[in-house]
């Protein structure tokens, strides 16, 4: 039993119940309960089952018991019990956007709607729209979501693979059989959802090594197992693919199995020039008079110096001009989780995060960064209690107060406002003239048409008290798609306005996607990796923010926060027009 295990236990049971239209308290303490298991510094689990949790704040004698029972047996009867009352399809409904408990009840106890299956033969036969408080426009918009549904089905986010995929590779290394392992694919390549991953590894005893790795503790079930290869499913349901090779043969099949397909293509249709093949094993000589073969090609970037390119980084490897510039001697210096300095886009008790204003900074000062941008929601995001003028006010105050007493270490106090219908901003200049910065993002009407978005948009990076623009996109991966707009206007006004693009690093954002990045840089457009935290954790995401703007091409230089604190005040005191 993991942290997250028992939180994710504690987060179903508050579902379970508010299904079963139990007391609301009761419902929130269940969900209050899975975030003070999340977020609590110690080993939680390990006092759980010593049943030494008397006194953590939000766990009372009942969640203390049912808490013991997880870590000590691994399930929690009240919960199975639960579990029971209701068919397994059905909580695959709250994987659909739109839909939460009262909607998922509802559409239950009046069609007997059991899986997403049945739901979509349903609002097929026009039933979900007669039922009272549905109607058309909610069937079309639950139909759209089961396409998404189904459209995404098998990928998994990056983020939430990530911690598994450590926890699998930190087991592999202390196997007595494997010298080398990594994970490959696209996870390797930082993509933002993942179909599998890929598992290689550098062993003289492949079989023994395949044999072993269907029993790691994560595995649900074996779908095969080899000779040299093993696949099996996950406890999440992805599938893992284990592929065991020589040591000398590892580099070219981690150069294979890395990808993408279209660079590895590019790649063979160079050896080919040099009279070779390429291939997962190694280069062959297609003819007499092909190159020669040195003995010593032990890592990847020997294959690449080999065929006259500079080592290319997993993230690039794209095939979208990675080739050449290598072959120019011109990739760029990709930046590096050890350059950030601080961050910005962060939340608190003042709206709707978890953690207060000094618990966030507690945990960036712990984290290493030298600053930390509070920037709490404003007043129209009504349902994430966004805060008006005066309690924004007296948050600026509390900042002052705080920065205070620190030493090398600022808060800077700022605000996320809300992008208007018409691109105005929620809050007046007068206000956001108190700010040292301002995020600025759309948060609500995300039907508008392209042209009118993208105008809206670009009027709010208009006004000089913005400081960067917020989850361009608005999407939550393998869940909505993002609101319409034009990428190449927005990243041209944000040349034009000075005005920084936010790459929102929560694990379902990434927003700005990687593909606009190496334009945003090549017009001169600073990037800020921003966690859009909401809990002290999520400020860990900013780790993922790094991998995913090595993808998009960008270097130290291209990144605000890599700047140190002394530079970034001095950056937040310059006028937007003189930057």
């Amino acid at each position: 039993m993991t942290r997250e295990e028992m939180a994710a236990v504690l987060d179903e049971i508050a579902l379970l119940l508010e299904l079963k239209d139990e007391n609301p308290f009761k419902v929130r303490a269940y969900r209050h309960g899975a975030e003070t298991v999340r977020n609590f510094d110690g080993e939680i689990v390990d006092l759980a089952e010593k049943n030494q949790l008397d006194g953590i704040k939000g766990i009372g004698e009942a969640l203390r018991d049912k808490l013991h029972e997880l870590a000590v047996t691994g399930s929690l009867k009240f919960h199975q019990d639960l579990r029971a009352e209701f068919p397994p399809g059905l909580f695959e409904l709250f994987d659909l956007q739109g839909l939460g408990p009262k909607k998922v009840k509802a559409l239950h106890d009046a069609l007997g709607v059991s899986s997403v299956e049945r739901l979509k033969e349903a609002c097929e036969h026009g039933k979900v729209a007669a039922l009272p408080g549905f109607g058309g426009k909610t069937q079309a918009k639950i139909l759209e979501a089961i396409a998404l549904h189904e459209q995404f089905a098998d990928r998994f986010l990056l983020g939430s693979v990530s911690p598994l995929a450590a926890e699998m590779l930190d087991t592999l290394r202390t196997h007595p059989e494997i010298s080398r392992v990594t994970v490959a694919g696209s996870f390797r390549r930082a993509k933002e959802t993942v179909h599998d991953l890929d598992f290689l590894v550098a062993t003289r005893e492949p079989k023994l090594v395949c044999e072993d790795f269907i029993t790691l503790p994560q595995v649900e079930s074996v779908i095969a197992c080899g000779e040299t290869k093993a696949s099996v499913r996950l406890k999440n349901g992805i599938q893992c693919d284990l592929r065991a090779v020589s040591n000398a043969q590892f580099p070219f099949a981690l150069l294979y199995f890395t990808g993408s397909k279209e660079h590895n293509v590019a790649l063979r249709s160079l050896a080919l020039k040099h009279g070779l093949s390429l291939n997962e094993y190694g280069f062959t000589p297609t003819a007499e008079g092909g190159a020669q073969v040195p003995p010593d090609l032990h890592e990847e970037r020997d294959i690449y110096q080999f065929l006259g390119l500079q080592h290319i980084e997993p993230e690039l490897r794209e095939n979208r001009g990675e080739i050449e510039a290598a072959a120019d001697r011109s990739l760029p210096r990709l930046v590096e989780i050890d350059n950030l300095r601080g961050t910005f886009h962060s939340h608190t008790t003042s709206s709707d995060g978890i953690h207060t204003l000094q618990q966030m900074a507690g945990e960036a000062m712990e984290l290493g960064m030298q600053y930390l941008g509070i920037s709490d929601h404003s007043k129209s995001t009504v349902v994430a209690n966004g805060l008006d003028e005066e309690r924004l006010i007296r948050q600026i105050a509390e900042i002052h107060a705080l920065n205070a007493g620190f030493t090398g270490f600022r808060l800077f106090a700022g605000s996320e406002v809300d992008i208007l219908k018409d691109g105005s901003l929620d809050f007046d200049d007068g206000m956001l003239a108190k700010l040292d910065f301002c995020v600025a993002s759309v948060h609500a009407q995300f039907n508008l048409p392209e042209e009118e978005m993208t105008r809206r948009i670009c009027r709010a990076m208009e006004n000089e008290h913005v400081t960067m623009l917020g989850h361009l996109t608005g999407r939550m991966l393998l869940k909505r798609d993002g609101y319409a707009v034009n990428h190449a206007m927005i990243v041209d006004c944000a040349a034009s306005t000075r005005t920084i693009i936010e790459l929102n690093c929560n694990p379902r954002r990434l927003d700005m996607d990687w593909r606009w990045w190496k334009r945003a840089r090549d017009k001169g457009v600073l990037c800020s990796i921003n966690p859009d935290a909401h809990s002290t954790d999520g400020l860990h995401h900013v780790g993922l923010g790094v991998r995913v703007a090595r993808k998009g091409w960008l270097r130290k230089q291209d990144i605000l926060n890599t700047r140190s604190l002394k530079e970034v005040e001095a950056f937040l005191q310059t006028p937007k027009a003189r930057r």
